[in-house]
């Protein structure tokens, strides 16, 4: 006759095994779809990085074209340090007001007289401007710009 302890042993064993193999097929289940989660991620993000690398490539290639047609439009206009002192005197224009006109600071008015610098390309146009600009109309739109309309 087999001996109660182990009886009892071999029982405890296995309801033990029983209750192990329950939690562990739930925790199966669980990894199971957290796998596929971490899948479908992965996919996500090499769609993403294709993506992004697409558009990295696209505006690199749209960057030189816009450059382009930026010095094409700036190409018919010239700039001379001389000819810029030359305007601001005809037209009686501190360098502070003919920057305010032009839209750059004093300071880089006195620059490019002195061919510290040179203008930007969306500064050349309105320096060309100034070149078909009187006095009377140079002084009207300092006053709108200053808000003191005359």
């Amino acid at each position: 006759m087999p001996n109660i302890a182990s009886l009892l042993k071999s029982e405890i064993s296995r309801v033990a095994r029983k209750e192990l193999r329950a939690e562990t097929a739930s925790l199966k289940k669980t990894v199971a779809g957290q796998r596929s989660e971490i899948a479908a991620l992965k996919r996500r993000t090499q769609a993403l990085e294709q993506e992004l690398r697409r558009l990295g490539k696209a505006s690199r290639k749209a960057a030189p074209a816009a450059a382009a047609a930026d010095e094409s439009a700036s190409r018919g206009l010239r700039f001379s340090a001389k000819g810029l002192a030359s305007q601001r005197k005809r037209l009686g224009l501190s360098a502070d007001d003919c920057g305010r006109l032009v839209g750059a600071s004093g300071q880089s008015i006195y620059n490019w007289e002195q061919g510290k610098a040179r203008p930007q390309a969306r500064h050349l146009a309105a320096i060309a401007s100034l070149r078909t600009m009187g006095k009377r109309d140079a002084i009207a739109r300092l006053a709108v710009l200053r808000g003191t309309a005359t």
